[in-house]
């Protein structure tokens, strides 16, 4: 309805002192909300997490919109949360809350971010009732974004007396907190007094998280069945969405590897983040290995994005799945790759309405969305089995798709071991013909794919630079198998003569910096590409350096395997030695020599200069690299540096190096 000038102002006149008062409280109110309430925390420890009292008439809605009406509604009693970085733990959710009808229940998927969390206590006002979290541990033992509000939450303390619960942790075992998240998870529900059904069950990544979860699981609907008087139904395969064909649909209307919203590589509009990636021109693409590997610079031109960085900052990167992969998987299951289509969610209470951005075509959603190269989960052969019609294939996919130790030990050989993915899967095992809408509703979704930036925003504003080694080897079938992203990077070369190629992108936040103040001493360990945000930071120092600003030492331990093939940006490396943007360079070579020499060795000769910078100048010590044996073996030598020379018992080391973590004095950004 509108209103007339003088309705207008006599509504304004109306208005008086006391009306405005109220007005700017409630601006200002909804300010604090929305930057306080709503920022994330990387830290969750109860003794440190910054907690936020929230007025009454601030709390999200209640529960008559939550997740506790749609359960009442819909007839459930279970409800299975996530805290997901890379889709693992958010699949394990969905799997556990589909296996629910076999045991009676009815369960439902949710992601916390999206749900009023402090209604939390009122589950136990449904009979039967069960939350179940399958959260994994992201960064130096942080929640995973979605699930940084709940942690809080938590953290603020609550009364969940009533509630019963399980918790799955997803982590890996290479890295320095191992599972923090889902240990702390299960301890802390526990203190406020939720009833743990089942034991905490640990995933670890670096061997068989599958294993690990189906093993987890198997026992965890025991103990459900035998605490809630369940029996044990028949195992039936349930489709979880329905294909809806669309014909003469605008191409407009099509999704076309746009991430989440349509049109938006169309239209490009920031801010840009996970979901809303920019379209980042690459402007260089050269290699850097001299030998039979290759290594990249790719350096991405963001000069019109308003995107900012910082040294030791990550871009992700939205790669593309092979189109000769695609087209096999198509060929293989005799589709039309170019029919257009929905997979409508049968579950109108679920939030995730399609598994993907939809319409679309089944050859947009294998290049953009979906994960076609990794390691198929036993849930999908055992899908997969149905459609054998050979019966030798058909029993050993459904023996794989088991739990049985048997079935355990083949699914280790025959697809981990081999490293096949469901394009090997569907060739090995090539009279399982599933329709291909039902293959796409099982896959998991394709990630991005992060890289540490190696470059610095003093000195490249307008661009952001990665060194990657292009992933390549043969597995033990005798097939060559590629890494996603570099072999589809290693494609993007620029040209004078047409527009350069483009990649979706976005910034991520980190941890890993300098010190603030430039003359603090470092000590930078990364051999190989480890190097990168170390390149970053010696750009930084250098540019101090040309401001005439003094620096600390600026030490830097890098290894590779022979000088004159993989010695990463040596001529740059060679002048900051000569400018003293490098104070010192510990170079090892392994296999230049006869014995092989790394990193590591050279850190163990200098023990006492390493304990002056950190011991005694209160310096700062980097590592980035591989975390499976380089961080570990680093850490140890740090160990052995404070113990000797700092002249501590172990237990006194541990705790000196604990501390340093905590004041950002000993950061790592490694991968395993």
């Amino acid at each position: 309805m509108e209103m007339d000038n003088e309705t207008n102002q006599s509504i304004l006149a109306q208005f008086s002192a006391l009306d405005y008062a109220i007005v700017i409280s409630l601006v200002g109110i909804s300010t604090y909300w929305f930057f306080f309430k709503k920022k994330a925390t990387n830290e969750f420890d109860a003794s440190s997490i910054k907690t936020f009292a929230l007025e009454p008439s601030l709390q999200r809605s209640q529960s008559e919109s939550g997740f506790i009406a749609k359960m009442k509604s819909g007839g459930r009693n279970m409800v299975v949360f996530y805290g997901s970085q890379t889709g693992t733990a958010e699949e394990f959710a969905a799997r556990l809350a589909k296996e629910a009808t076999r045991y009676g229940m009815k369960a439902m998927v949710a992601d916390p971010e999206e749900c009023e969390m402090e209604d939390l206590s009122k589950l136990s006002e449904i009979e039967n009732s069960i939350a179940v979290f399958c959260v994994a541990t992201y960064g130096e033992g942080d929640p995973t974004d979605n699930a940084q509000e709940f942690f809080e939450l938590l953290n603020n303390g609550a009364d969940l007396k009533g509630l019963r619960f399980a918790v799955f942790g997803l982590g890996n075992k290479t890295y320095e907190h191992y599972n923090k998240v889902g240990i702390y998870l299960d301890e802390r529900l526990a203190q406020l007094g939720a009833e743990r059904v089942y034991e905490l069950g640990l995933g670890d990544d670096d061997a068989n998280i599958e294993e690990d979860f189906i093993t987890w699981k198997e026992k965890f609907w025991f103990s459900v069945c035998e605490q809630f008087g369940l029996q044990t139904g028949e195992d039936i395969s349930t489709r979880q969405y329905e294909l809806i064909l669309h014909d003469d649909l605008p191409k407009e209307k099509i999704f076309s590897g746009e991430i989440a919203r349509l049109n938006s590589y169309n239209i490009q509009k920031s801010p840009f983040d996970i979901k809303n990636p920019y379209l980042a021109p690459i402007i260089v693409n050269r290699e850097l290995y001299k030998g039979p590997r290759s290594c990249m610079h790719i350096e991405f031109d963001i000069k019109n994005s308003k995107l900012r960085y910082e040294a030791g900052d990550h871009i992700s990167v939205y790669p593309q799945n092979d189109s000769t992969l695609v087209e096999k998987i198509g060929e293989l299951l005799n589709a039309n790759l170019d029919t257009v289509f929905t997979l409508k969610n049968l579950d109108e209470d679920s939030s995730k309405k399609t598994p993907f951005p939809c319409p679309t075509t089944y050859r947009t959603a294998l290049t953009y969305y979906l994960d076609i190269t990794s390691t198929p989960r036993t849930h999908v052969l055992k899908e997969l089995s149905e459609y054998a019609t050979d019966e030798e294939q058909k029993a050993k996919l459904k023996l794989m798709g088991s739990s049985s130790d048997e079935g355990k030990a083949l699914y280790a050989e025959w697809i981990i071991k081999n490293c096949r993915s469901i394009v090997h899967v569907l060739e090995d095992m090539n009279t399982a013909k599933p329709p291909i809408d039902h293959l796409l509703e099982l896959l998991p979704r394709l990630q991005s794919r992060y890289y540490s930036i190696s470059s610095s925003p003093k000195l490249y504003p307008e661009s952001i630079h990665i060194t990657a080694v292009v992933v390549e080897y043969e597995t033990m079938t005798g097939r060559t198998n590629r890494g996603v992203a570099t072999t589809w990077l290693k494609k993007k070369q620029p040209s004078e003569s047409s527009l350069p190629p483009i990649a979706p992108v976005f910034i991520r936040r980190s941890q890993f910096r300098l010190p603030a103040k430039p003359q603090v001493p470092i000590i930078m360990i990364g051999p190989g590409t480890g190097f990168a945000p170390f390149r970053g930071f010696i750009q930084e120092r250098q540019w101090m350096l040309d401001q005439g600003k003094p620096i600390g030492d600026t030490i830097l331990y890098f290894g590779c395997r022979k000088q004159d093939e993989d010695f990463l940006y040596r001529e740059e490396i060679e002048k900051y030695v000569e400018s003293k943007a490098i104070t010192k360079l510990n170079l090892a070579f392994s296999r230049d020599q006869a014995e092989k020499v790394y990193v590591t060795h050279l850190l163990k000769n200098n023990m006492k200069e390493t304990w002056e910078v950190i011991g005694e100048k209160n310096g700062h010590l980097y590592i980035c690299g591989d975390a499976r044996t380089m961080a570990r073996e680093v850490k140890e030598i740090i160990l052995e540096t404070i113990q000797t020379h700092g002249n501590r018992t172990r237990k006194e080391a541990e705790d000196y190096l604990k501390r340093m973590d905590s004041q950002r004095r000993y950061s790592a950004d490694v991968w395993s």
